[in-house]
């Protein structure tokens, strides 16, 4: 009985996780960029009261064993990076990529990694992200330009009102052996760990990255509709785990009240 309540606390515990994960997924649906979460779970130790195979009196061996369960413990909550939607902007600096791979932002002097291709132009002409992160390698528009152009493989070119070229530069995409180790920040960033390994640059379409899109936004990749259903699913189980809880405190009450 003692056993059920500890193991129901944890279960609770882990659908609490569980429903933090699926609405944080639900609150970036709009997120450019943005790549679902998905907690993952484990079951904790086994107190085992019973071997399996031990010997019998008469020389038998027991072909299973008493092993109990002590509830559930969460190993990790692991981005899900499969390709979100891409939607048309007609922005010149909006930038998707079609595939495996990151841009590479500057803050503060740190790299830092994303998904998220809704670029813009600071006052100096450089490359910038919403919140002013520099795009990498830096390419600074000069003033004449009036429109930019970026093909697949991610050669850029600044044109002038006479539609002249004035300026060109290579686009280049980032990847990691595991993404999944990738460290969010916030902000739509990503900061590499020694999980992730080191980043991999090549142009894109190269050695496997993806191709770049202009004028295009990779949207969430967050499906609504089924993690609705995963909302669904933890909320019964959180009710299902406090009533293992109740029915374990019912039961010491009447173990409580017996009487000789």
């Amino acid at each position: 009985m003692i056993r059920a309540l500890y193991s129901g606390r944890t279960g609770m515990s882990g659908q609490q996780l569980q429903l933090d994960t699926i609405s944080n997924n639900l609150a970036n649906v709009n997120t450019a960029g943005f790549k679902k979460s998905r907690a993952q779970f484990e079951d904790l130790y086994y107190q085992e009261i019973r071997a399996m195979g031990v010997e019998t009196a008469d020389g038998g061996r027991v072909p299973g064993g008493i092993q109990v369960g002590l509830g559930v413990l969460p190993t990790s909550v692991q981005k899900i990076f499969t390709q979100g939607s891409l939607t048309e902007t007609g922005n010149d600096l909006d930038i998707a990529i079609e595939g495996r791979g990151f841009f590479q932002v500057m803050r503060n002097g740190e790299e830092f990694y994303t998904r998220a291709g809704a670029f813009s132009r600071d006052q100096d002409g450089f490359i910038v992200t919403q919140n002013g992160e520099r795009l990498q390698p830096e390419f600074a528009l000069p003033p004449e330009a009036i429109s930019i152009n970026i093909d697949r493989s991610g050669v850029i070119q600044a044109k002038d009102a006479a539609q002249q070229v004035v300026a060109t530069a290579q686009l280049t995409l980032f990847d990691f052996i595991n993404p999944g180790g990738l460290r969010a920040e916030g902000g739509n960033l990503f900061r590499p760990t020694d999980a992730s390994g080191d980043p991999r640059e090549a142009d894109p379409g190269i050695d496997g990255l993806g191709t770049t899109l202009q004028r295009f936004i990779e949207v969430s990749n967050v499906d609504v509709t089924e993690e609705l259903v995963n909302l669904i699913v933890t909320q019964r189980a959180y009710e299902l785990n406090s009533k293992s809880i109740q029915t374990a405190d019912q039961i010491l009450e009447v173990a409580n009240t017996l009487k000789r």
